[in-house]
Protein backbone atom coordinates (compact mmCIF):
# COMPACT_ATOMS: atom_id res chain seq x y z
CA UNK A 1 0.00 0.00 0.00
CA UNK A 2 2.59 2.43 0.80
CA UNK A 3 4.71 1.50 -2.24
CA UNK A 4 1.74 2.73 -4.27
CA UNK A 5 1.22 5.91 -2.43
CA UNK A 6 5.31 6.62 -3.31
CA UNK A 7 4.72 5.76 -6.87
CA UNK A 8 1.65 7.98 -6.78
CA UNK A 9 3.31 11.19 -5.71
CA UNK A 10 0.57 11.91 -3.29
CA UNK A 11 2.49 10.40 0.06
CA UNK A 12 5.12 12.65 -0.20
CA UNK A 13 3.22 15.86 -0.72
CA UNK A 14 0.38 14.82 2.61
CA UNK A 15 4.08 14.26 4.79
CA UNK A 16 5.57 17.57 3.52
CA UNK A 17 1.76 19.19 4.62
CA UNK A 18 2.12 17.14 7.83
CA UNK A 19 5.65 18.42 9.12
CA UNK A 20 5.17 21.89 7.50
CA UNK A 21 1.91 21.90 10.33
CA UNK A 22 3.66 20.48 12.97
CA UNK A 23 7.10 22.71 12.41
CA UNK A 24 4.48 25.76 12.48
CA UNK A 25 2.45 24.67 15.13
CA UNK A 26 6.03 24.27 17.39
CA UNK A 27 7.01 27.65 16.23
CA UNK A 28 3.77 29.49 17.63
CA UNK A 29 3.42 27.98 20.65
CA UNK A 30 6.98 27.25 21.78
CA UNK A 31 9.28 28.66 19.99
CA UNK A 32 8.32 32.16 19.78
CA UNK A 33 7.24 32.79 22.77
CA UNK A 34 10.88 31.75 24.00
CA UNK A 35 12.48 34.46 21.52
CA UNK A 36 9.71 37.49 23.18
CA UNK A 37 10.59 36.05 26.65
CA UNK A 38 14.15 36.34 26.49
CA UNK A 39 14.34 39.39 23.97
CA UNK A 40 12.21 41.06 27.11
CA UNK A 41 14.97 39.56 29.48
CA UNK A 42 17.71 41.14 27.53
CA UNK A 43 15.96 44.23 27.67
CA UNK A 44 15.59 44.28 31.31
CA UNK A 45 19.00 43.63 32.19
CA UNK A 46 20.14 46.56 30.03
CA UNK A 47 18.07 48.88 32.23
CA UNK A 48 18.91 47.92 35.52
CA UNK A 49 20.53 50.48 37.18
CA UNK A 50 22.57 51.24 40.50
CA UNK A 51 19.95 50.94 43.37
CA UNK A 52 17.09 48.99 42.24
CA UNK A 53 16.11 46.09 44.36
CA UNK A 54 16.65 42.76 42.28
CA UNK A 55 16.26 38.85 42.40
CA UNK A 56 18.51 36.43 41.10
CA UNK A 57 17.60 33.23 39.96
CA UNK A 58 18.54 31.52 42.70
CA UNK A 59 16.60 33.64 44.47
CA UNK A 60 19.36 36.09 46.37
CA UNK A 61 17.54 39.40 47.37
CA UNK A 62 19.83 42.40 46.43
CA UNK A 63 20.27 46.11 46.18
CA UNK A 64 22.78 47.15 43.00
CA UNK A 65 25.53 48.97 44.05
CA UNK A 66 28.17 48.75 41.07
CA UNK A 67 27.25 48.14 37.65
CA UNK A 68 30.07 47.06 35.00
CA UNK A 69 30.55 45.78 32.02
CA UNK A 70 29.15 42.01 32.66
CA UNK A 71 28.97 41.85 36.01
CA UNK A 72 26.63 43.50 39.08
CA UNK A 73 27.58 44.14 42.68
CA UNK A 74 24.94 43.39 44.61
CA UNK A 75 24.51 44.72 48.49
CA UNK A 76 22.33 41.74 50.78
CA UNK A 77 23.50 43.24 53.95
CA UNK A 78 25.11 46.27 55.03
CA UNK A 79 28.36 45.39 54.47
CA UNK A 80 28.28 42.27 52.37
CA UNK A 81 28.25 42.02 48.65
CA UNK A 82 28.19 39.70 46.08
CA UNK A 83 29.09 39.79 42.22
CA UNK A 84 27.06 37.72 39.71
CA UNK A 85 26.63 38.06 36.49
CA UNK A 86 24.05 40.54 34.34
CA UNK A 87 22.27 37.26 33.44
CA UNK A 88 21.45 36.03 36.66
CA UNK A 89 19.06 38.65 37.34
CA UNK A 90 15.58 37.49 36.87
CA UNK A 91 13.43 39.62 35.63
CA UNK A 92 10.19 37.95 36.33
CA UNK A 93 11.10 37.18 40.22
CA UNK A 94 12.19 40.83 40.79
CA UNK A 95 8.95 41.90 39.11
CA UNK A 96 6.78 39.32 41.66
CA UNK A 97 9.12 41.25 44.58
CA UNK A 98 8.11 44.78 43.63
CA UNK A 99 4.39 43.72 43.17
CA UNK A 100 4.67 42.12 46.33
CA UNK A 101 6.13 45.23 48.16
CA UNK A 102 3.61 47.76 46.92
CA UNK A 103 0.84 45.77 48.06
Amino acid sequence: MMILQAQNGTGGISSAIFFLCVFSIMYFFFIRPAQKKQKAQDRFTEELKKGAEVVTTSGIIGRISKIEEGEIQLQVDQKTFLRVVKGAISKDMTEQLNKKESA
